[in-house]
């Protein structure tokens, strides 16, 4: 199942990626639909953030490797933070450079995990049936702020500093597959999502115990090591095999 979100008409709506073709729904991908007659092709379609969550939750030093170039510890239980719901963008959208605030804006390829129902004090071994799908994510940071201050909500959260995307997908092996950041046609970030430090389903049960995690809201599992600076006018990609490739342009305004 591949799940697209699109502007048809001048309104978002819902479809199944069926190869090259998006099949429009009628109702909510989250609860009851049915598929229509309607299909428009994919590389026509204006593609958009392929979920509107009211939260993202994301997991800081998930993988060894990121931890050692940021110099710091992974801890026994997943460090949460949150991104603002304002800073979400999707496929093909600008990343703003916030430049009267910060002077190093930093990309991070993270694996998301799409919530697909209420969920809420669940057990790892329940976590798969609360899932939807998965997608790219960029954890755009602006790095000088988060050294500054200590936690992070400023250094994340800017508009545009969390671009989600291209589709909803859960046709990967997402705890075994290709994670990368190719910035301007160069991989800077090349890893395996087997390489996490807290695997997928306890991230899941261990949020559920914390907060109420809505239908539509993302995980972000953590990045890989490799990350950097990224400067006015580059292309970010993220890609995960399964899902494709999320791309955004920084620019400066």
């Amino acid at each position: 199942m591949k799940i697209a979100r699109i502007n048809h008409n001048g309104a978002p709506i819902y479809g199944y990626v069926d190869g090259e073709k998006i099949n429009l729904i009628d109702g909510n991908i989250f609860g009851e639909h049915l598929r229509t007659d309607v299909f428009v092709l994919l590389d026509e379609a204006k593609l958009l953030a392929p979920c509107e969550p009211s939260k993202v939750l994301a997991v800081g030093l998930n993988y060894s490797g990121h931890a050692r170039e940021m110099n710091m510890q992974p801890t026994e239980f997943p460090t949460f933070f949150l991104k603002a719901q304002s800073s979400v963008c999707g496929p093909n959208d600008d990343i703003i450079y916030p430049k009267n605030y910060t002077n190093r804006v930093d990309f991070e390829a993270e694996l998301a995990i799409v919530i697909g129902k209420r969920t809420k004090d669940i057990e790892e071994s329940e976590a798969s049936g609360y899932i939807l799908g998965y997608t790219c994510l960029n954890d755009v940071t602006a790095r000088d702020l988060q050294s500054v201050d200590g936690q992070w909500a400023r250094a994340k959260s800017f508009d545009t500093f969390c671009p989600i995307g291209p589709i909803i997908s859960d046709e990967l092996d997402a705890g075994n597959a290709v994670i990368q950041a190719i910035v301007n046609g160069e991989v800077r970030q090349n890893s395996n999502t087997n390489e996490l430090i807290h695997k997928i389903e306890f991230i899941v049960s261990a949020a559920s115990k914390i907060m109420t995690l809505e239908p539509g809201d993302i995980i972000a599992t953590g990045t890989p090591s490799g990350i950097g600076e990224m400067k006015p006018s580059d292309v970010v990609e993220i890609y995960i095999e399964g899902i494709g490739s999320l791309k955004n342009r920084l620019v400066q305004k």
